[in-house]
């Protein structure tokens, strides 16, 4: 298990048209260590903040004015430079329909309103620390992909150089070719 204050560095974004929600929420991952947490209750700037603020973590209510949290889901879905951004749905709205369009346009988990605080809290947290390790996971792949990447540079190096000193070297070693 990751440690908490490391998991208490990464950034929440709690969206929802409820300023009330969205301040509770804030106050709640406050009091409990997370101090890097932004509150948004305009939908149409969600995708200009996730761009400037780079969450971990969302928590995203569905039901919102001008752009819902269906449409939202879907536009940050279709960001292919992130490959896994966890967005927790919060609804009032326990239908499976509701349910199946929000996981069918990409969301992680659901926290039904009045959300619980322990649930919520538990639920961050542990999509919190899935984040932590896919990242770290990207990281390694990375790095891996970077040094595969030198030594195949050096061994090009290297076999250019052996072959422009066998073309340098005498071809009568004494032997006929047979």
């Amino acid at each position: 298990m990751i440690s908490e204050p490391l998991l208490h560095r990464m950034k929440i974004l709690v969206v929802d048209d409820d300023r009330i929600t969205v301040t509770l929420l804030e106050q709640l991952l406050q009091r409990h260590g997370y101090s890097r947490v932004m509150g948004v209750t305009d939908s149409r700037e969600v995708l200009e903040t996730c761009a400037a603020f780079d969450p971990d973590l969302i928590l995203l209510d569905l039901i919102m004015p001008e752009m819902d949290g269906f449409a939202l889901l879907e536009a940050l879905r279709s960001d292919a430079s992130e490959s896994f951004l966890p967005i927790v749905v919060l609804t009032a709205d326990v239908s499976e329909e509701a349910k199946s369009r929000a996981l069918e346009a990409g969301a992680t988990d659901f926290l039904v309103k009045p959300v619980s605080q322990t649930e919520a809290l538990l639920r961050i947290r542990n999509l919190l620390e899935v984040r932590r390790l896919h990242v770290l996971l990207e990281n390694q792949r990375s790095a891996l992909e970077e040094a595969v990447r030198e030594r195949t540079a050096e061994l090009r190096q290297t076999i250019a150089e052996i072959q422009a000193l066998n073309q340098r070297l005498p071809h009568s070693s004494g032997f006929s070719n047979v």
